[in-house]
This record gives structure tokens, sequence and C-alpha cells, in this order.
């Protein structure tokens, strides 16, 4: 099918799923819709749970294989939007709507990709698509659940927007439950051990704390305290603030490395990751696919977000149409231009690799 009216395709395939709400673990109407697209162009398909995927005609177990990657379910909207979020309209060049930029723009792109690429023969790559859930939450059901049931994956393009510039190296993130602790009493009474006036001296340990490893791609670790929450009534000095500390890993750390150092150095009382799988991600500036889109003229950059990259072993590469600044936005926009672009980048890039 010809690319001008795949990309049709994939922009009015973008409005229908933005007009049908799909919060993280409710997506069940937007993989319809998904099938409905690989149905239309003859293309087999699996899903498997709220997740829809698919490998081009001539898959050949001897040849190493691509995902495409992004999700279709989106973050509730903020309180903000004074358009309807689940309105689909144009306006001066801009497509509104939830999920518009986050990820939908990037998934139909893939999606169109795919479809280009589905039927032809000869390719240095395997090709499969996942059309994934739950990464808004990080859920169990989203592409970390699908690794076991798909072919083996050798390299991976993630649909997260990037302008279409060439992310190669992902911050992974560790949030840590931490604890500060002193002696309960009645305000009225002497304390030299209040556990709120104890945080102030933590809170700035972790302010002014740099972890020694910087990257080329991602620059510093960045350690944030982003929740503060102790005591219950006004005349009892509490027995505890318990702090949420949100950390950002440069690919010079693993997240275990993280914990074992803000659990051996930091002063809480306690300090607790709740998950440790949500790793950095990279790919060589060497690899084909970040020569070839160099050689179109795209950028490089390592990117401060998360996205599925974390659940992903292989080398991957974060790379689509739209801004990431506008996710989670009030109004959400993508420029019909940026998916326009988008396709016709991402077929020349797989042209150049895989063709």
């Amino acid at each position: 099918m010809e690319i001008q009216q795949l990309t049709e395709n994939a922009i009015s395939l973008l409005k229908r799923l933005i007009e049908t709400q799909s919060f993280s673990s409710e997506e069940d109407k937007t993989a319809l819709l998904i099938e409905n697209w690989f149905t239309s162009h003859n293309i087999p398909f699996t899903r498997t749970k709220n997740n829809v995927w698919a490998t081009n005609k001539y898959f050949d177990e001897s040849k190493p294989t691509m995902l495409l990657n992004s999700h279709h379910d989106t973050v509730k909207p903020n309180s903000a939007y004074t358009n309807d979020p689940f309105e689909a309209f144009v306006e001066d060049g801009k497509l509104f709507g939830l999920g518009s930029n986050d990820a939908g723009g990037c998934l139909v792109s893939l999606m169109a990709t795919f479809t280009h690429f589905y039927q032809q023969k000869d390719l240095k790559y395997n090709l499969v698509i996942v059309a994934s859930a739950e990464e808004e939450s990080s859920g169990p059901n989203g592409l970390n659940s699908m690794l076991a049931i798909i072919p083996h994956i050798d390299v991976a393009i993630v649909g997260e927007p990037t302008l279409m510039n060439l992310a190669v190296a992902e911050k992974g993130l560790v949030v840590f439950d931490a604890v500060v602790e002193g002696t309960p009493s009645h305000a009225a009474h002497p304390n030299n051990n209040n556990s709120i006036y104890n945080s102030i001296e933590v809170l700035q340990w972790f302010k002014d704390f740099k972890f020694d490893k910087t990257s080329k791609a991602l620059g510093d670790v960045k350690m944030t305290v982003t929740q503060i929450k102790a005591g219950s009534q006004h005349n009892v000095v509490p027995a505890h603030v318990d702090l949420v500390v949100d950390v950002r890993v440069n690919d010079a750390y693993s997240n275990q490395e993280i914990a074992d150092i803000l659990q051996e150095n930091s002063p809480c009382t306690k300090i607790t990751p709740r998950s440790l799988k949500l790793n950095s991600s990279a790919i060589s500036v060497e690899h084909d696919l970040v020569k070839a889109g160099i050689a179109m003229g795209r950028e490089t950059y390592g990117s401060p977000t998360l996205s599925d990259q974390a659940c992903l072993t292989c080398q991957s590469l974060k790379l689509g149409p739209g801004d990431s600044t506008r996710s989670h936005s009030a109004n959400e926009f993508i420029y019909v231009a940026e998916i326009e672009e988008g396709i016709e980048i991402y077929v020349e890039l797989l042209n150049r690799v895989i063709g």
C-alpha cells in the first residue's frame, strides 16, 4: 500500500483511539480498534490480554528480529483541560486529544510502517510489532508480560515522542520509601529528638548528595524527594516522617548499585526500593539503526523520561513523532505533519537497515 494512503489511515485510526477511553488496565476497546487495523490490512495478529501483536509475513527464525513497540493506554486527563480530552479535532495543523502525543501518534506511525514492510521478502531483520498496554502505570500486563510470548528480540524501536530524534539512552527509575525516626511526645513537652526537625538534615543530605559516575548520554543520576508525610494532630510530635525519593538512574549504575549506595550512606533510619526492575537502557552509537539515523540528519540525545524500554534487555532506540514536553499536559496535541514526517522517517530508516 502507498505510504500516503497508509498515513491517511493512520491518522484516521489515531482519531478513533483518542475518542475511545483507554486508561491503563482499561484498554480493551482500543485493543479492538488495533485488531481492526490488522484485519483490514489482511495481517494475522494475536491478542494477549490488551496487547496486540504481529510478525511480518516472511518471518525467518534464522534472522535477527527487530521489535516495533508503542502503547495505547493513557493517563487520566488532568484538571486543566479546557477541551474535551476525548474529542479528536484538528485546528491549525494540531490534532488534539488525550493520548494524541503520548503515544498515539507514535503507535499509529509504527503500525503504518510495519504494514508497509509486512509483505516484503528478503528483509535483513524479522519484524515484530507490539501495541502494548499498561505502559503509563508500569503494570504487570504490558510489554513486560509479552517478552516470553513473542519471538526473541535482538533490537527494538520504542515509539515515544522524541521529535524523531534518536534517544540512544534512557534513564532508569528507582522509587524509595524512606523513614526518619524520632521520639513521639506531647507538643507541650521538651523533645530534642523531634522526627520532623530530624528530617531537615536528612532532606539537606538528599539535596546535596551526588553520585560519582556520570554518563556521556544521560549525564548525572538525578535524585529528588517528592513526597513527605508526618503527623496526625497538632499537639503530637510524630514518631517518624515518611519520605518518597525518586531516583533517575543513568547507564553508569545498575539499580541495585543505587539501592546499595543509598542504604549504606543515607541518614534515614530505613530506605527501601519499591522495585529494581525499571532499568536504564541504551543502544550503541555504532548500531546500524543509529548510524542510519545520523546519516539522515537526526540528532542523538539521552532521555530523562521512562518508557517500556525499561523492561527490555536488548539494545533499544526510543524514536517517535511528537514532543515529550506535551505528554500528560492539558489539551494535549500532536501536529498532523509530525505524524506524516514520522512515518516517512521510520520507513526510510528501516529501508536503510533492513531493506
